[in-house]
């Protein structure tokens, strides 16, 4: 890498190995960040936590023994075991771009790089939003964990600036240093269950490309992730936005809110996790060459990573019994049984009490956030 890509890549990058005693030390200064050690670990003194810290010397010594560890206990605690499929079809020596449907801040790429490593993969670097960086501790956390700065909400000639940057990096990342990405397929989470590519975000990937658009994409060697959570325990807070935002067309959320959800998808309960790796998109891309509209081909790359997604997506009971509640229907009972049906209604009641607004309006909004992954993979069904 030259100097020039240096510069042109400092403003985004993670941390590297050489710099990470440096931020230890500012971070041990950092009161906030200790009482967020305190709040993680509620039986460890946040000094003891630093000792240990301080005597790491490299990112995946921290990834193992700080971040993987924390992560592992969340999901000994919260889940009720994450299970993993397509991995065996993918290459521990070659690079990805890992594009999933996203649920959850901070544990759809943890749990997936804690997956990775288990299976004899390298961990991914990590894409994450600037809007979540709500101080100046909480970026170094991250960049100490490889994840690589997203700038959002920028004017517009900025906004080709950082996108080009972002692009770039992206590229050289999978490429040159031989390292592979996770990346939402949208800017933030899927609020409603209905996962969809950004076309926006293609077109960002594609900047850095010097062929064709179906071959800049072979380069990236994609691979769609399909992320399940039997219980999304931000469901509720995700309903209450959308209240907010019917009531209040110009409503936006807080940082305070970004922090609240942080911390309920870590705490809160969700069941069972399934993670779903695609094989990669490559040959299959050859598709969208006959078109020759280039918006076209960017369309089709959408539907075509959207169809990967929806169908991997693993189907929990509460999926199956939320869309026969909503379509007031017993098309699916052979799904569930009335035990889980009545599990689901009971955890489905006491979110619509925590939101403590609208029942029909949160009822009818979280319904549908557990039916669209089913109604998604509907879509696909031949007609007869």
């Amino acid at each position: 890498m030259t100097n020039d890509q240096q510069l042109d890549f400092e403003s985004i990058r993670p941390y590297e190995d050489h710099e990470i005693q440096m931020v230890f030390n500012r971070l041990k200064g950092e009161q906030s960040f200790l009482n967020l050690l305190g709040f993680l670990y509620p039986h460890i003194p946040p000094t003891a936590i630093m000792d240990k810290v301080m005597h790491i010397t490299s990112i995946r010594q921290f990834q193992t023994e700080i971040i993987s560890a924390y992560v592992k206990g969340v999901i000994e605690s919260t889940t009720k075991g994450v299970t993993v499929e397509g991995l065996d079809r993918l290459n521990p020596e070659e690079s990805y771009l890992f594009i999933s449907n996203h649920r959850d801040i901070v544990l759809d790429p943890a749990i997936l790089n804690v997956l990775l490593f288990e299976n004899g993969f390298n961990t991914t670097e990590i894409a994450i939003g600037d809007n979540l960086l709500i101080f100046p501790w909480i970026t170094d956390l991250v960049k100490l964990n490889r994840t690589f700065i997203v700038n959002r909400n920028l004017p517009v000639k900025q906004m080709m600036e950082s996108s080009r940057r972002l692009s770039s990096y992206i590229r050289y990342t999978l490429n040159t240093k031989k390292h592979s990405i996770w990346i939402a397929q949208r800017e933030g989470r899927s609020k409603d269950g209905n996962d969809r590519t950004q076309v926006s975000l293609l077109k960002m990937l594609n900047i850095s490309g010097e062929k064709t658009l179906p071959e800049n994409f072979k380069e990236l060697r994609l691979v769609p992730v399909s992320i399940s959570y039997e219980y999304d325990p931000c469901d509720y807070l995700k309903a209450v936005e959308f209240y907010n935002k019917k009531v209040n067309p110009d409503y936006q959320k807080t940082q305070n809110d970004d922090l609240r959800h942080m911390g309920t998808g870590l705490r809160g309960r969700k069941g069972r996790v399934h993670f779903s790796f695609g094989d990669p998109i490559t040959d299959e891309i050859n598709i969208i060459e006959a078109l020759t509209v280039k918006n076209d081909q960017f369309t089709a790359l959408a539907e075509m990573i959207d169809q990967h997604v929806h169908q991997n997506y693993h189907l929990w009971p509460g999926n199956y019994i939320a869309w026969d509640l909503l379509n007031n229907s017993t098309e699916h009972t052979s799904h569930y049984s009335e035990a889980e049906k009545t599990v689901f209604i009971e955890y489905l009641n006491d979110h619509i009490q925590r939101a403590k607004l609208d029942d029909e309006f949160i009822r009818t909004s979280l319904l549908e956030m557990y039916a669209n992954p089913l109604v998604n993979q509907k879509s696909y069904e031949v007609k007869v």
